[in-house]
């Protein structure tokens, strides 16, 4: 009798383990959505960022909060951090609002790589560490485009 308990124990295991691996959480994209300046300083810039979260997993995901970091043209731009809950639903999305800091070299480094002349696309990295209601938490590092509007001509 023992023997057959101790069967269906190891056997329920074997189940569960297999279920939790198939049941691999992915981590949402994240895509910047857009910048505003909230503070301007000689020193520092504090900015809004706009982020878009899009979750590809049939289970929502509650982030109570999140670090990241900006780069712009492959050069340090922002860091922040948020502690504001938000749940993300299950095959869906959220938009995050988040503030960052810059420093006036990051300022400058991207102010003179406009003034080197003209670009169409401003190239973007966004990664950091979602901090979840589980114990555990997500990272993601992506990359984008924030495409220039081109100038009207006149006719």
């Amino acid at each position: 009798m023992k023997r057959r308990i101790f069967i269906a124990v190891i056997l329920l295991a074997v189940l569960l383990l297999g279920g939790c691996a198939g049941m691999e959480i992915q981590s949402p994209s994240v895509t910047l959505a857009g910048i505003e300046v909230i503070e301007a300083g000689l020193f520092e810039q504090r900015l809004a960022f706009k982020l878009r979260v899009l979750n590809p997993n049939n289970v929502e995901i509650p982030i109570s909060g999140l670090s990241f970091e900006v780069e712009l043209n492959g050069e340090p731009f922002a860091k922040g951090v948020s502690n504001k809950p938000v749940t993300v639903p299950r095959l869906g999305e959220a938009v995050l609002d988040v503030t960052a800091v810059t420093g006036f070299a990051g300022l400058i480094r991207q102010i003179q790589g406009l003034s080197r002349g003209s670009i169409d696309a401003i190239a973007y990295r966004i990664k950091g560490r979602f901090v979840t209601g589980s114990s555990y938490g997500m990272n993601f590092d992506e990359r984008g485009k924030l495409e220039m509007p081109k100038p009207v001509q006149g006719r």
